[in-house]
């Protein structure tokens, strides 16, 4: 067995068989990647509807009602309704491990615009700052009768989960919803549209 040495200050010191060293050092990086990969919890993930994005939401938005879906984007408005803050979010395309990225070119159809619904008891003071969001949320639809242009094919989200990341990591929070997911929601008249009829 082949003993490696290090030089510290005047002495030497044994550590470690090299098979050993190299298998430590390997676990701990398997362990530290696989950490970095856990930005939303395993259950949201089982949850989810495989493949979803803000494309096949808008274009099938019969077959994502009520079904968890996960998306990413930047907050660009905000609405506070009683116990509920709406926020309307630019789509962030995700990669395998749940992060936010800007879209290949902002012409493209997942480039376009949806809302999040989130119950504000909870929501971290830092969620202003945060300069892209991963959500876990269930596509609902409320009662809402008059739609703005702008909203008219926008989905909604009652959001289950969201994990933010700011410019500065002091601004990293996450949200988790902590009542029955059923509750169903009320829709601000002026989101309307295809989600909110």
């Amino acid at each position: 067995m082949r003993w490696n040495h290090v030089t510290l200050g005047q002495g030497w010191v044994s550590l470690w068989p090299r098979s050993w060293f190299v298998l430590v050092v390997g676990v701990c990086g398997a362990c530290g990647l696989g950490a970095c990969a856990q930005n939303i919890p395993s259950k949201y993930a089982r949850q989810a509807e495989p493949g979803a994005t803000l494309t096949t939401l808008t274009s099938r938005p019969e077959a994502y009602r009520g079904k968890v879906v996960i998306l990413g984007g930047v907050i660009v408005e905000e609405k506070q309704e009683g116990e509920r803050v709406w926020l309307r979010m630019r789509n962030r395309p995700l990669d395998e491990d749940y992060m936010p990225h800007r879209p290949g070119s902002l012409s493209e159809s997942e480039a376009g615009y949806y809302w999040v619904t989130v119950a504000s008891s909870g929501l971290p003071k830092s969620y202003r700052k945060w300069a892209r969001v991963t959500v876990v949320g269930r596509v609902t639809r409320g009662p809402g009768t008059e739609a703005r242009p702008s909203a008219g094919t926008e989905p909604v989200l009652s959001a289950l989960y969201l994990r933010g990341w700011g410019l500065s990591s002091a601004h990293d929070s996450v949200w988790e919803e902590s009542h029955d997911p059923n509750y169903m929601i009320s829709t601000p008249a002026d989101v309307g549209g295809e989600f909110g009829r």
